[in-house]
């Protein structure tokens, strides 16, 4: 099984007219996702490829049936997109784009909230169900099919656990890449839960950096209700107090959100801790082989 996409998922590419929105959904139709539709307003085409173009997402929805989109879209008009999907029942919405200013993902939170939608993102490389789904811009052919679920706030450091765990010959069920802003759709708690609801996941590889409280909330509920096995990294040891490393959302102030204190909530909650990221997937593999 999987979590959040599958090879039944309907895809629609928000953006797909720009160079980004044309390369990764080619790349996306390469793996072998389902894309039926994009999405651009004004399109002064009527399709890309054999990807029929829509100029609003309730319409692509309506005549492709689709449940999933993924968003390609600058930063200014990025809210604009998502809360398009929002309005039209959007079951997943991937939100790629870097850069949001912050006050419009406030908005965009307080939309989600009154909603029955999904937001992963935004700044984040997006998820892959190996071998049916792929949305985003993580390459695909260092991904297997197997049980270990994977959850990050890093897009490059996801790539580098997946490439450890297929190398061991563990695969994976879904890796989500949750991003890094301050505000974002889905939490660690959100995939978590998923995974744990999913029998054929084994056990969660959960990848966190320093600044906000996302991994000690996480702790907290790993604590309270995961029934399998968390391996988690945590990024960021030697980053200095009160500066920004890589992510929007990671920054350590007053003294919280450090390497140290988030490493020993997870221990606390029974995490078995990968000290360096070069031994993420051997740990993992020591977990499920002991």
């Amino acid at each position: 099984m999987s979590i959040f996409v599958n090879k039944n998922t309907r895809v629609i590419v928000q953006g797909i007219t720009g160079n980004a929105g044309r390369f990764h959904t080619d790349k996306m139709v390469e793996y072998g996702s389902n894309i039926v539709a994009g999405v651009k307003p004004y399109a002064l085409q009527s399709s890309y490829g054999n990807i029929p173009i829509y100029s609003t997402v309730a319409e692509a929805k309506l005549k492709q049936n689709a449940n999933a989109s993924i968003i390609y879209v600058p930063a200014p008009f990025a809210m604009n997109a998502i809360l398009e999907a929002i309005d039209a029942n959007i079951e997943n919405i991937i939100c790629i784009t870097e850069g949001i200013p912050v006050q419009d993902m406030l908005k965009v939170k307080g939309y989600l909230q009154k909603s029955n939608s999904r937001l992963i993102g935004p700044n984040c490389p997006g998820l892959i169900t190996p071998g049916e789904c792929k949305l985003g811009i993580m390459p695909g052919n260092i991904h297997k099919k197997g049980t270990v679920g994977v959850v990050s706030r890093s897009g490059t450091l996801t790539y580098e656990t997946v490439g450890q765990l297929t190398s061991l010959g563990l695969g994976q069920s879904t890796c989500v890449g949750i991003g890094g802003d301050p505000i974002i759709g889905t939490t660690f708690i959100d995939v978590l839960d998923a995974f744990n609801q999913d029998s054929d996941t084994e056990a969660v590889v959960m990848i966190g950096e320093i600044g906000g409280n996302a991994e000690e909330h996480a702790a907290g509920f790993i604590k309270r209700h995961m029934r399998k096995p968390v391996i988690a990294h945590i990024v960021g040891k030697t980053a200095p107090k009160g500066k920004r490393m890589g992510h929007a959302g990671a920054i350590i102030s007053s003294g919280k959100g450090t390497a140290a204190e988030k490493i020993n909530t997870l221990k606390n909650a029974g995490v078995v801790m990968a000290d360096i990221a070069s031994e993420i997937g051997k740990t993992v593999f020591n977990v499920l082989h002991p």
